[in-house]
C-alpha cells in the first residue's frame, strides 16, 4: 500500500495526537510538515491532499484522509498490532457487546472534545512551543500539561504575532474551558480506572484531549495553577497519560 505520510504542523494539537500515536504504536510513517505560520497548509499542493485546508492530514496508498479523530481511528483499524484499549477493533464487535459499547462511549468523548473542550484550549508562541514542549514530547515521549485555542491565542499567541490584545475573547475563551474543565473532572472521569470513562488504559480519546490541555503550557506557572489546580482528577489523569509510567502503559 505505500509508507503512511502525515501531512502536520507541530502547534497544532490534532497532529500532535497524529504524531504520537504512531511514534507510541511503531507505525512506520513519514512526517510531512506544514507550516500554517508560513500558509503553507493553504498552497495549492497541499489542496490536493485536502481540500479543506486543514492539518493534519494522510495519504495511505489511495486514500486521503482529514480530521484528526478519522484519522486515529483508521490507523487504529489499519495497522497490526494496536492495542485494543485505543478503539476497539471492528471485527470483534459482533462478538463482544460491551466493546461495542465501550467503542461508542469512546466516540461519544471525542465528539464532545470538539464542541467544547477545543474551543477553550488554544495555539501558542511558535518559537517557545516549537523548542519547549513539541520536541519535548516527542522526542523523549513525555511532557507537561499546558493550555487550550481561543485563550492562548488571544492571550500569547496574539500579542507574539503582533496582534492586539483582546481581554473579552480570553475572557469568553477561559469561561468555556473551565466548563470543560468541570465536565471532564465530573463526569469523563468519574470512574474507577486512571483514564476516560473509567478506562485501566488510556483511549484515543485520551490521547487527543491530553495533547489539546498541553496548549496550557504557553502561560506561566501562575495562570496554569490557577486553572488547572481546582481539578484534581484532571491533573492526575494528564499525569498518568503523559509520562507517569514508562512501561508503554500510558504516554
Amino acid at each position: 500500500m505505500g509508507k503512511l505520510k502525515v501531512y502536520a504542523d507541530r502547534m497544532s494539537q490534532p497532529s500532535r495526537a497524529v504524531l504520537i500515536f504512531c511514534r507510541f504504536n511503531g507505525i512506520d510513517f513519514e512526517e510531512i510538515k506544514v507550516d500554517i505560520s508560513k500558509q503553507h497548509h493553504l498552497s495549492l499542493e497541499f489542496k490536493e491532499i485536502n481540500p479543506l485546508q486543514k492539518v493534519p492530514a494522510i495519504v495511505h496508498g489511495s486514500l486521503k484522509l482529514s480530521e484528526s479523530h478519522a484519522i486515529l481511528v483508521y490507523l487504529a483499524s489499519a495497522f497490526p498490532g494496536i492495542a485494543d484499549h485505543w478503539f476497539i477493533e471492528p471485527l470483534i464487535l459482533h462478538l463482544y457487546p460491551k466493546d461495542l459499547f465501550r467503542r461508542a462511549k469512546i466516540n461519544s468523548v471525542m465528539d464532545w472534545h470538539h464542541s467544547s473542550l477545543r474551543h477553550g484550549a488554544g495555539t501558542i508562541s511558535y518559537g517557545h512551543w516549537k523548542e519547549h514542549v513539541c520536541c519535548k514530547l516527542l522526542l523523549t515521549g513525555r511532557s507537561t500539561p499546558p493550555f487550550a485555542v481561543n485563550y492562548a491565542t488571544n492571550t500569547v499567541l496574539g500579542p507574539a504575532l503582533g496582534r492586539p490584545l483582546n481581554p473579552k475573547a480570553a475572557a469568553e475563551a477561559e469561561k468555556v474551558l473551565l466548563s470543560s474543565l468541570s465536565t471532564l473532572e465530573d463526569v469523563w472521569l468519574n470512574g474507577d480506572g486512571h483514564f476516560l470513562l473509567g478506562g485501566l488504559q488510556p483511549s484515543l480519546a485520551d490521547l487527543s484531549m491530553v495533547c489539546e490541555l498541553m496548549q496550557l503550557e504557553v502561560l506561566d506557572e501562575k495562570d496554569r495553577s490557577r486553572i488547572l489546580s481546582p481539578y484534581k482528577k484532571v491533573l492526575q489523569w494528564i499525569e498518568d497519560t503523559t509520562y507517569k509510567n514508562s512501561n508503554k502503559s500510558s504516554l
